[in-house]
């Protein structure tokens, strides 16, 4: 540097001495030799920063570590390269502002500034993009494709600002920079309330992030503000929830910490996704199996294993208690009801789509005006919504179709076509 200075100083001599012999006053030679030079260096910091863009650019490119060319490209696209490039021209004006305003020492103090302040600038779009360049490879590794990584970067950019600020102001005023924290402490509780929902957004996405509650690509529900669907973007303020019908719900980030919210994850991460759906069965249809039927209820091959051990069970309680048999209501017999459960269950059990190592239940919930509800209580082995609504279809298909065969009704409102043949019976 001290070589750039010593050129400079030539360099301002020996046009200042051309500019008298061309016949100027000494005070206008003075001005147009200022231009003069500050025209030189520009010239030179453009073909400075062309030179040094190419070197480095060709030497990431040139590279052959493997593992690292993704993240030189990166650097690349970010133009990482360029910027620094173009802070090295400025090292070098800041060096020859003492040769360039020589007759003008008193501006001295002020280009120095002006180039401190650029310099500051540069330096933190320097980091700002390098950070961006490591944000972009880890976007593309597994492991990291469903984080906040946009959040992360705008937490650094926040930073980067905030010292840049901070440097600056040190230089525009000459004063020390924890002076300028001195004065932030009066001026803390209007920076609270202007920057309330970035302080908000920025613990907030800390505190997603270190609980794990919510990744890029979960799937939430938020009824509070009509979302449901999977998350697409978190940044510091805001998420981005793309609903199942395509539209955008853009919530607060702070939100995921202050209101409840649904996260199907670890359905998702379970392999398995719940059905839990009931049908409701008349109760004037349930009744207690008479003998002769017995044999009709044996042919039925899901039920007739089930069927026999229950069969076992009750002639071993009766016989225990020696159970008078002249009434159905005496000891224990089996009801239609009952053996509609036990041939779900069974049934169930066998089903090829639903998962082998989850609850599978048949279950009566409390009776209601509307029959008795009979529920089916089970997982599929897939969480793919369209495969997962075609396995509930198809099981409560085979339920109500199955229903009549053991002499059930399955409940409805009645319509006007029932009121109808109703009326036409009586009359």
């Amino acid at each position: 540097m001290v070589t750039i200075l010593s050129v400079f100083d030539l360099l301002h001599q020996l046009s200042y001495k051309f500019l008298l012999s061309m016949h100027l006053s000494p005070a206008d030679a003075k001005i147009i030799n200022v231009f003069l030079m500050i025209g030189l260096i520009f010239c030179l910091s453009w073909l400075i920063d062309k030179i040094v863009n190419a070197v480095l650019t060709k030497s990431l490119q040139s590279l052959k570590i493997n593992r690292l060319q993704p993240f030189f490209q990166a650097l690349i696209r970010n133009q990482v390269v360029r910027k620094t490039a173009n802070l090295i021209p400025l090292i070098a004006f800041y060096n020859a502002i003492p040769g360039i305003f020589s007759h003008f020492e008193h501006l001295i103090p002020t280009a120095i500034t002006v180039v401190n302040i650029l310099i500051i600038l540069f330096i933190a779009g320097i980091f700002k993009r390098v950070f961006r360049s490591i944000t972009d490879v880890a976007a593309t590794r597994p492991g990291y494709r469903d984080k906040p990584l946009e959040s992360y970067q705008q937490v650094v950019n926040i930073l980067l600002n905030f010292i840049s600020l901070v440097l600056v102001f040190s230089q525009v005023t000459g004063k020390e920079v924890w002076t300028f924290f001195t004065a932030m402490g009066a001026m803390s509780a209007i920076l609270m309330l202007v920057f309330k929902d970035t302080i908000l957004g920025f613990v907030a996405s800390i505190q997603v992030t270190t609980n794990d509650m919510v990744r890029i690509g979960d799937w939430v529900e938020m009824p509070k503000y009509g979302a449901d669907g999977d998350v697409i973007e978190i940044t510091l303020t805001t998420v981005k929830i793309q609903n199942f019908d395509k539209t955008i719900t853009t919530v607060p980030t702070y939100s995921l910490i202050s209101d409840s919210f649904k996260n199907w994850r670890g359905m998702r991460e379970t392999g398995g996704r719940r059905i839990k759906r009931a049908i409701s069965l008349k109760m004037s249809s349930v009744r207690f199996v008479a003998p002769e039927d017995l044999d009709r209820f044996r042919s039925i091959e899901l039920l007739a294993p089930a069927m026999e051990n229950k069969e076992k069970e009750i002639a071993l309680h009766n016989q225990d208690r020696k159970i008078n048999k002249s009434l159905p209501l005496n000891g224990r017999h089996m009801t239609n009801l009952g053996l509609f459960r036990l041939y779900l269950i069974e049934y169930l059990r066998q089903h090829p789509a639903l998962h082998k190592n989850m609850i599978c239940m048949v279950r009566q919930l409390a009776p209601t005006e509307k029959g008795i509800p009979l529920e089916i209580y089970v997982f599929t082995a897939t969480t793919v919504w369209v495969e997962y609504e075609g396995i509930m279809a198809d099981i409560f298909d085979h339920v109500i179709a199955s229903a009549p065969y053991f002499d059930l009704e399955i409940f409805e409102a009645p319509t006007g076509k029932d009121l109808g043949r109703a009326l036409t019976t009586i009359r």
